[in-house]
């Protein structure tokens, strides 16, 4: 969340910041009950005091005070107990309400972030790769799956409902190489690598800025555990230093972590979410980094530096985007995605058409993640200020293979695999059945 005396102090900024996000929350409310909070704060201490001094007139008045004047004290020193726990209970209340309406309000956006509602609005800032033109009506990967005899949807809607699926044969070693390929990478980077919990408790999850609760939630709670399933391990890496107050000269911390990923994915339809590219469980390897605050810029450019370098790789044509106000989601202060080239988004027939579909994005939270969970840092002075956190998509499997199998396909129906991948999967090609 932002810290309530920059809302305060900035509280027009704030505002249009929430109208240039297209979100509900309500800056003025904030202010409100953060000067009520400061009234009975201040009130609280005066009853305090009273109760201090009635309690001292007792003890220093103790067997010469006349009755009437010990009857009046220990009458006042009632009143005071009840008007103290009144109080309390009347500045609890107010925090929790200030804290409430405080975790609406999103992160500032940077100001060279696009203002627009939606993926339409972000701004193109770089291509990679050519997308590769056919000589033949290229396939969509729902198609390719099936025939390769890698991925079946049937199967798994009758076991497990609708947007699941099943990996057999290459299918799976495809998923696995990935894997592999990525951590392999990651880990010469500096990053830590993590196997992470699929269940992280609500306070995490609200920590990190998911909404456990509600229709609109895309989270999966375990009903009377207090717990959800994850749908990122941005989550669980999160919250793995809550609470904590790290050496300065420990940061920055790059981790980097293997989940499944589970999302309800309400309301999401359409031609291009069908297959694998939007579904209810999926696995991903997730970057994440905890750094000094002057550090983020850097280490936001180094997350998308690696997330290009795993998908030049690949060889996967791609662009960059910089995701616009309306869709940065509430703690990211900026965000890049990248865009595949997927030619199963091809219109039906046409060898040279296609698509971009989004398979990473890398965001810098600042310190707003960091402040919800209270994870600091010691710094020179012994102070204990927020570190900045970072995330950024290493590999989402589901969608690398989508775009794995729509750029490599062949006329024959068998799809060859990158050469940084083979080694990885033992394997070249995946031949058509």
């Amino acid at each position: 969340m932002l810290d309530y005396h920059f809302i305060v102090d900035n509280v027009e900024a704030v505002k249009r910041n929430i109208a240039n996000r297209y979100m509900a929350a309500d800056a003025d409310a904030v202010v409100r009950l953060f000067r009520r909070r400061a009234e009975l704060s201040g009130a609280l201490q005066g009853l305090q005091r009273r109760r201090n001094a009635n309690a001292a007139a007792m003890k220093e008045g103790r067997g010469a005070l006349e009755p009437e004047r010990r009857a009046a004290l220990i009458e006042e020193g009632k009143k005071l107990k009840e008007g103290i726990a009144a109080a309390e209970e009347e500045l609890a209340r107010t925090e929790r309400d200030l804290a409430d309406e405080a975790r609406r309000i999103p992160n500032m956006a940077h100001p060279d972030a696009p203002v627009g509602r939606e993926d339409a609005d972000n701004r193109e800032v770089k291509r990679v790769g050519e997308p590769r033109r056919f000589d033949f009506p290229p396939a969509d990967h729902v198609a390719l799956g099936q025939a390769l005899d890698i991925i079946d949807f049937d199967a798994a809607t009758k076991a497990s409902g609708t947007k699941f699926y099943y990996l057999k044969n290459e299918g799976v070693f495809l998923e696995l190489g990935l894997i592999r390929y990525a951590l392999d990478l990651l880990r010469q980077r500096g990053f830590t690598p993590f196997i992470t919990p699929d269940i992280a408790r609500e306070e995490i999850l609200e920590g990190i800025g998911f909404n456990p609760r509600g229709p609109e939630s895309n989270v999966y709670r375990l009903e009377g555990e207090g717990a959800c399933l994850v749908g990122t391990a941005e989550i669980t890496l999160g919250g793995y230093y809550a609470g904590a107050v790290l050496p300065r000269e420990k940061l920055p911390l790059r981790m980097a972590g293997l989940s499944h990923c589970f999302r309800r994915e309400a309301g999401a339809a359409g031609q291009f979410s069908k297959g694998l590219y939007r579904v209810h469980q999926f696995s991903k390897v997730e970057m994440f980094i905890l750094c000094l605050p002057e550090e983020s810029a850097a280490m936001h450019e180094e997350l998308r530096a690696v997330e290009e370098e795993l998908f030049q790789g690949l060889e996967i044509p791609f662009r960059v985007v910089e995701t616009c106000t309306g869709d940065l989601g509430a703690p990211a202060y900026r965000k890049w995605d990248l865009e595949a080239w997927m030619p199963g988004r091809a219109a039906a027939g046409d060898a040279a058409g296609g698509g971009w579909g989004e398979v990473t994005s890398a965001s810098n939270c600042t310190d707003y993640q960091a402040r919800r969970l209270n994870i600091r840092y010691r710094d020179a002075s012994g102070k204990h200020p927020f570190v900045h956190m970072l995330n950024g998509t290493a590999i989402a499997l589901p969608r690398a293979i989508i775009a794995a199998l729509e750029n490599f396909q062949e006329a024959d129906g068998s799809v060859r695999l990158p050469r940084s991948l083979a080694p990885y999967c033992g394997f070249g090609a995946i031949p058509d059945r």
